[in-house]
C-alpha cells in the first residue's frame, strides 16, 4: 500500500433518514444535484472523489487550502440553492477536513487520516466546516473565512483529543470577512473568560452530535427531555488560598444561569446539582438521578492574579468524555471577551439562539473586578439562607453596587435576599416593611440597568403580590420565565404567585416542571407546592409532599400545612403536635396573626380556607390563648380613651415588661426588654389597630380592648389588649 500525506474531506447529509421518510424521490433528487455540485466544485479545486456510499461524500486533495475553499464554495452555494426551500425541506451538508497520513489501495484511501475527517463532519454545525488544527495552521492567512477555535474533543475511535476549529456558515454574525485565523482570545467579555460563553457552545455542538438516546431508559430517575439536557456540578475549588470556594461556586453558578437563558436547552437547577458537590461522584450515576444527557464538570486554581480553569464534559449514558479544555487567565482579564469571538462561538451551536438570548449571554455584568468578587461572595452567603447569612449577604451587595453603581446583577440579589428576610422572617437583619421597600427599590433599579435581567422581575412579582396587584404580580412573573426558561428560582415564584392569584391548579402544573427542573429542591419548593396541594383539597397528596423534605419542618409554612392537612384529614394528634411546634417557634403565633400575614390572598375564600383550618387543628384565635370576657369588652366610644396622649405601662405576655408613648396623634414609641419600636395607633369601630413598620410587612392589625380590672385603689384601671402578633396587659399613665 501507498502512504502519502494529504488533505481530506468529508461530507454527509444533516438529518438524510428525515427528510427520506418525508419525501423520497424529492431527497434523492436533491441529493443527486448536490452530489454533482460536490464533484464539480472538488475537481475544480484540483481534488477528487473517492469512497462516497449514500448521503456520504468523500474527497482529497493535495492542497489544504483548496480543500478548504472548496469546502466553503460548497457550503456557500447550497445556502444559496437552499432559500427558496421550506425550511424543513432543506438539504445541508455538515463538512469535516483533516490533514493526515493515508494508506492509497487503487482509487480508495483509509487510515486514521480520513477517519478523522468523518469525525470531524460529524462535530461541524450544520451548513458548516469543522477543521483539524493541522488544516487550520496550513491555511492561516491564505482564506477568505475565519474560523473559531472549540476547544479539544474526543473523537470516537481516535486515540487522542483532537483541537477542532469551527466555521459556522449559518446564522453567523455580520462582519467583514478576514483571511487566517483569530487566535487572541484575551482578553474575555464575559464571566471566567471563555469558559462561560464557550461552554455554552461546545456544550451544545456535542448535544447535538450525540442527538440519539443511549443507555438503559428506565433505569433513568425521569425521562430524557426532548431537547439537550446538562447538569453543571459544582466547580472544584483547587486554590491554595483559604476561603476560595466562594470563587468556585461562584464560577458554577454563573454558568448554569447562562445555560438557563437559552430555551433550547435544558438545565438542571443550582440546587439540584450542587447536591452532587462530591467529585468523585459517579457521573453516569448522577445523569440518572437528575434525568439529563450530559455532566459538566471542572475545577478552579486561583493564585494571587493567576486563575486556572479546567473543564470536562461527559455523556452520562455512555460515560464518554465529549470535550475537555483547560484556560489559563489573568484574573484582571476574566470579564471581558470580543463580540466577534462570542459570535463564532455561539453560531458553533446547533442549538440556535435567539437575539435576545445571544444579547443577554454577552452581556458585562460589570467591569469592576472587586464589585464583581464581593458580589461572588454576596451569592454564597445569599444561598444558605440564614438569618446571619442574609444579613452578611446584604452587606457584600452593598458593598459591590457601592463600587459599581451600575451593577444590575448586585442590585438584583440584594432584592432577592430583602424578599427571603420577608419570606422566612429574618427581621433581625431588616424590620419587614423596610425589607420590602429595599426589596422593591433595588428591584426596579436592576431593571432599569438591565431589562433581560430575569431574577429582577421575579423578585419584583412577589413584591407586587405581597402589595395585592396579581395582574402586574403575574405579568412579571411570567416575564422572568420568559427571559430564562431553565430558571428553577423564576419558575417557583411564578407557581407561588399563582396560588396567591387564586390559580391553584396553574400552580401545580408549574410546580411538576419545576420539579423536573430541580429534582432535589430546598424545603420551601416543596412546602409551597404542599401549600397549593392543601388548598384544593389533596390533603394526603400535600402530606406526602412535605414527607418528601429529610429535615424536620420547621418554617412556619410547612408546619401550618401540616397542621391543616392533618386537621382537616381526623388525625388531631398530629394536628395538634404540629400547632405545638408553631407556638414553640413563635409562642405569640395565632389565627388572627397568619390572617394578617397571608392577607394578599386575590379570594378571600383561600385565606378562609387557611385560617379555618389552623382554627379546627387548635392554634388560637389570639396570642397566648388568650379569650376574653365579652361583657368587659370596650365599646367603640371607649377605645379612644386609650390612645390620645396616653402612656402605656404594663407586661406583654411571653416578652416582659413595656412602656409604650402614645401622642396626640396616635404616633407611639415602645420600649421593651432588648427592642423598641415604634407606629400608629388607630381606630376602626371598636377595635384598636396598630401599624408599623417592624411587623407584618407594615400591615394594620386589629384587635379589641378589653377592661380586665381596676387596680384596687380606683385611681387606674388595667386594661388588656389582643392582636395578631401581641397579648399587651397595661395600665394608663397619667
Amino acid at each position: 500500500m501507498e502512504r502519502r500525506l494529504t488533505a481530506i474531506l468529508a461530507a454527509d447529509v444533516v438529518a438524510y433518514s428525515r427528510l427520506m421518510g418525508a419525501d423520497e424521490e424529492s431527497t434523492l433528487s436533491a441529493l443527486n444535484i448536490n452530489r454533482r455540485g460536490f464533484d464539480a466544485c472538488v475537481s475544480g479545486h484540483g481534488g477528487r472523489m473517492f469512497g462516497s456510499v449514500g448521503d456520504s461524500l468523500m474527497a482529497e486533495f493535495a492542497s489544504p487550502v483548496e480543500a478548504v475553499r472548496c469546502a466553503a464554495e460548497f457550503q456557500r452555494e447550497l445556502e444559496l440553492r437552499n432559500a427558496d426551500v421550506p425550511e424543513d425541506s432543506r438539504m445541508r451538508f455538515r463538512i469535516g477536513v483533516n490533514l493526515g497520513d493515508v494508506m492509497a489501495e487503487g482509487e480508495n484511501l483509509a487510515g486514521d487520516g480520513v477517519n478523522i475527517a468523518a469525525r470531524l463532519q460529524a462535530v461541524a454545525p450544520p451548513g458548516g466546516i469543522s477543521i483539524s488544527n493541522q488544516i487550520a495552521e496550513q491555511i492561516a492567512g491564505k482564506v477568505d473565512i475565519e474560523f473559531a477555535k472549540a476547544g479539544h474533543y474526543e473523537l470516537k475511535n481516535i486515540a487522542r483529543p483532537v483541537e477542532v476549529w469551527t466555521w459556522p456558515a449559518k446564522h453567523a454574525k455580520p462582519q467583514q470577512p478576514r483571511a487566517g485565523f483569530k487566535t487572541d482570545f484575551a482578553p474575555v467579555q464575559r464571566l471566567v473568560g471563555v469558559s462561560l460563553i464557550f461552554l455554552v457552545a461546545i456544550i451544545a455542538v456535542s448535544m447535538w452530535v450525540l442527538t440519539e438516546r443511549s443507555g438503559p431508559g428506565d433505569a433513568m430517575a425521569f425521562p430524557l427531555p426532548d431537547k439537550p439536557s446538562i447538569a453543571v456540578l459544582p466547580f472544584g475549588n483547587l486554590s491554595e488560598t483559604a476561603g476560595q470556594e466562594y470563587f468556585a461556586d461562584g464560577m458554577t453558578e454563573d454558568l448554569i444561569t447562562d445555560l438557563s437563558k437559552i430555551s433550547g436547552l435544558f438545565v438542571i437547577s443550582r440546587n439540584s446539582s450542587f447536591a452532587f458537590r462530591d467529585a468523585t461522584a459517579d457521573t453516569s450515576a448522577v445523569a440518572r438521578a437528575l434525568g439529563v444527557r450530559f455532566i459538566l464538570g471542572g475545577s478552579v486554581r486561583r493564585v494571587e492574579n493567576q486563575v486556572r480553569i479546567n473543564v470536562r464534559l461527559v455523556d452520562g449514558l455512555r460515560g464518554d468524555l465529549v470535550w475537555a479544555e483547560r484556560y489559563d487567565r489573568e484574573y484582571g482579564g476574566i470579564l471581558a471577551i470580543q463580540d466577534d469571538v462570542i459570535a463564532g462561538i455561539v453560531n458553533a451551536m446547533a442549538v440556535e439562539l435567539t437575539d435576545d438570548e445571544q444579547s443577554q449571554i454577552s452581556a458585562l455584568p460589570t467591569e469592576n473586578l472587586e464589585a464583581y468578587d464581593y458580589y461572588l461572595k454576596a451569592e454564597r452567603q445569599a444561598y444558605y439562607a440564614e438569618t446571619g447569612s442574609a444579613g452578611e449577604a446584604l452587606k457584600l451587595y452593598q458593598r459591590a453596587i457601592s463600587l459599581d453603581r451600575g451593577f444590575a446583577e448586585a442590585y438584583a440579589g440584594y432584592a432577592r435576599v430583602a424578599v427571603d428576610i420577608l419570606s422566612f422572617g429574618y427581621f433581625d437583619n431588616l424590620p419587614s416593611a423596610v425589607a420590602r421597600k429595599r426589596a422593591f427599590e433595588a428591584a426596579s433599579r436592576a431593571i432599569q440597568l438591565k431589562p433581560g435581567l430575569a431574577r429582577s422581575f421575579s423578585v419584583l412579582a412577589l413584591l407586587q403580590m405581597l402589595e395585592g396587584n396579581h395582574s402586574d404580580a403575574l405579568n412579571s412573573a411570567q416575564k422572568a420565565v420568559e427571559l430564562a426558561p431553565n430558571d428553577a428560582e423564576a419558575k417557583l415564584n411564578l407557581a407561588v404567585v399563582l396560588i396567591y392569584a387564586g390559580r391553584h391548579e396553574d400552580a401545580l402544573r408549574e410546580f411538576e416542571t419545576l420539579q423536573r427542573l430541580n429534582p432535589k429542591p430546598p424545603e420551601h419548593v416543596r412546602e409551597y407546592h404542599a401549600l397549593a396541594l392543601f388548598l384544593v383539597g389533596r390533603d394526603e397528596d400535600s402530606l406526602a409532599q412535605l414527607r418528601l423534605n429529610t429535615d424536620e419542618i420547621a418554617s412556619d409554612l410547612g408546619l401550618e400545612v401540616l397542621a391543616g392537612a392533618n386537621a382537616r384529614l381526623g388525625n388531631a394528634g398530629a394536628a395538634s403536635e404540629a400547632v405545638a411546634s408553631i407556638i414553640k417557634r413563635l409562642p405569640e403565633s395565632s389565627v388572627e396573626g397568619f390572617r394578617t400575614l397571608y392577607s394578599h390572598h386575590r379570594r378571600p375564600e383561600d385565606l378562609a380556607i387557611r385560617t379555618d383550618a389552623l382554627r379546627l387543628a387548635g392554634l388560637p384565635e389570639w396570642p397566648m390563648g388568650f379569650v376574653g370576657d365579652p361583657a368587659a369588652r370596650l365599646p367603640a366610644d371607649a377605645v379612644e380613651a386609650v390612645i390620645d396622649g396616653q402612656t402605656w405601662s404594663g407586661e406583654r405576655d411571653g416578652v416582659g415588661a413595656f412602656v409604650r408613648y402614645v401622642d396626640d396623634s396616635g404616633a407611639f414609641l415602645e420600649r421593651g426588654l432588648g427592642y423598641q419600636m415604634s407606629g400608629t395607633l388607630s381606630q376602626q369601630n371598636d377595635l384598636l389597630c396598630t401599624q408599623s413598620t417592624a411587623i407584618a410587612m407594615g400591615r394594620k392589625f386589629c384587635g379589641p380592648v378589653y377592661r380586665s380590672m381596676s387596680d384596687g385603689t380606683g385611681e387606674s384601671i388595667a386594661y388588656s389588649y389582643p392582636n395578631g402578633f401581641g397579648l399587651y396587659h397595661f395600665t394608663l399613665e397619667y
